[in-house]
């Protein structure tokens, strides 16, 4: 079948709302470099949409009603937001859904160590990763530090001009003869990925007197580890917490920078951490810009997909299911039974990147069933990998029914693959939805260099996918 692209259905007055909506995207990408970051965007902007907080709703003993709006946060890195329909929840809801976690380096509990000369923090790369990818870029400190007196101190350092970068080092090319010969995953090994952070030991004043002139000069005292001690005395000046706060830390090291324009002809967007925050905005932004609807309509971004969706702020908890039912008891439905009715009659679409076609590793691809940067909005029937293991597989008369939405809304949509059969496959959160009984299938963006610490999306791609979100929201009832 033959593919559009998506740029030549666009008119002035199209290209208009998609720059706007591009730069929206990344000042959203530059303001949620980690969980905890998106959640906090996620919540200023659905505050400004006139979203409450569920919890305050409970408290106050309000019902919910038609038209109202609630959201709810779980361990400030996870989110749901739901906007009542006109139709009782246990007739179904229609369902978008992404995470917003990436693939990072994750500084461990006890990481200050000096050597060589150099003060490092010790890592474990989080998800997927090319690891030799990670050497030499400059990169930047996102998260929270937790003291024992229950006080959080918020980092963020590398992104302004004026701030320090930090860097993994690789070997010079001229004493790299062996490690060249070695294979990709193992060129730079993960015990490797130690970031350096400092150089400059710790200076001790004092005064001494000078028996030749009888005058008095500065001299100079240093220590055992006096860089990691230097780098100690600035974390307590600047930030207010010592070494043994590490323990209760959650530091995420990411590339540094803001999200750029990419091509000469500024058609696609480059940046860190779009898989699968350009699903989560896109799903994010379709939902509060969605006006009365038939069926209740929610947004769940979540945490922890990129290892499995394991843990409380993941898809395999119960924070879903327990907010659902939260609400249906603000609306007056709640039961047990009620609240299955609601999942199993609900309609979802599970949204993550698919793999775009690189023409430079074209024999990775099965052309036919391959997604391409500016041809719209993806689905993928199925993911998993050799033989479809572990994936969602979603159902002839379900895709029947998203094709009408989105012929009746002229979306441009592509079919895809993750690769050829015996090569590729991912995972997403589509398979856990779906063990509600609900119809799911997997859409999203395409990504070019996913899970590289800079990928790159087509502007049109993310225009299209949030116009199929919205068509998603409004129409879909089977």
């Amino acid at each position: 079948m033959e593919k559009k692209n998506t740029w030549e259905t666009y008119d002035a007055k199209h290209i208009k709302k998609l720059e706007k909506l591009c730069l929206e995207y990344r000042e959203f990408l530059d303001h949620g470099k980690t969980e905890r970051e998106c959640v906090d965007a996620i919540v200023n902007l659905a505050e400004q949409a006139g979203y409450r907080e569920l919890e305050s709703v409970i408290k106050s003993g309000e019902s919910l009603r038609q038209g109202d709006r609630v959201y709810s946060v779980w361990m400030n890195k996870s989110i749901v937001l739901f906007q009542i329909g006109k139709q009782p929840m246990c007739q179904g809801m229609n369902v978008l859904g992404a995470h917003i976690d990436s693939p990072r380096l994750d500084v461990k509990q006890n990481p200050l160590y000096e050597e060589g000369g150099f003060a490092y923090l010790d890592t474990h790369y989080y998800g997927g990763v090319k690891k030799y990818q990670w050497v030499t870029i400059p990169l930047a400190i996102h998260g929270v530090v937790v003291k024992t007196d229950g006080s959080t101190v918020e980092i963020a350092v590398g992104e302004d001009e004026e701030d320090p970068v930090f860097f993994v080092s690789d070997l010079l090319i001229h004493l790299a003869q062996e490690q060249l010969e070695k294979k990709a995953a193992k060129v730079i090994e993960g015990e490797a990925l130690d970031i350096i952070i400092g150089n400059k030991p710790l200076i001790l004043e004092k005064k001494k007197k000078d028996k030749e002139e009888g005058e008095e000069k500065d001299g100079h005292s240093v220590g055992k580890d006096a860089v990691k001690k230097g780098i100690l005395a600035i974390l307590k000046e600047q930030y207010g917490f010592e070494e043994a706060d590490f323990l209760s830390a959650e530091l995420e090291v990411v590339p540094a920078g803001k999200a750029r324009e990419a091509g000469f002809d500024r058609s696609m967007i480059l940046a860190y951490g779009q898989d699968d925050r350009v699903c989560a905005f896109t799903s994010l932004k379709a939902m509060l810009d969605t006006k009365e609807t038939d069926r209740t309509l929610c947004c769940i971004l979540v945490d922890k997909e990129e290892v499995g969706s394991v843990g409380a702020t993941g898809m395999q908890s119960h924070f879903f299911e327990n907010a659902v039912a939260e609400v249906m008891n603000l609306t007056g439905e709640y039961s047990e039974l009620n609240v299955r009715r609601c999942l199993s009659h609900s309609c979802m679409l599970s949204s993550d990147v698919s793999s775009a076609f690189d023409p430079s590793y074209a024999s990775s691809f099965d052309k036919k069933n391959v997604a391409y940067l500016g041809g719209g909005m993806v689905f993928n029937k199925f993911t998993g990998s050799r033989g479809k293991s572990g994936s969602n597989d979603a159902n002839a008369e379900y895709i029947a029914h998203i094709r009408d939405i989105f012929e009746r809304k002229n979306i441009n949509f592509q079919t895809a693959e993750l690769g050829k059969v015996d090569l590729g496959g991912g995972g997403t959160i589509a398979y856990i939805l779906a063990l509600y009984g609900m119809n799911v299938i997997d859409s999203g963006v395409a990504v070019l260099n996913m899970h590289a610490p800079w990928e790159a999306t087509s502007k049109a791609d993310v225009y299209e996918t949030y116009r199929g979100y919205r068509a998603f929201a409004e129409g879909a009832s089977l």
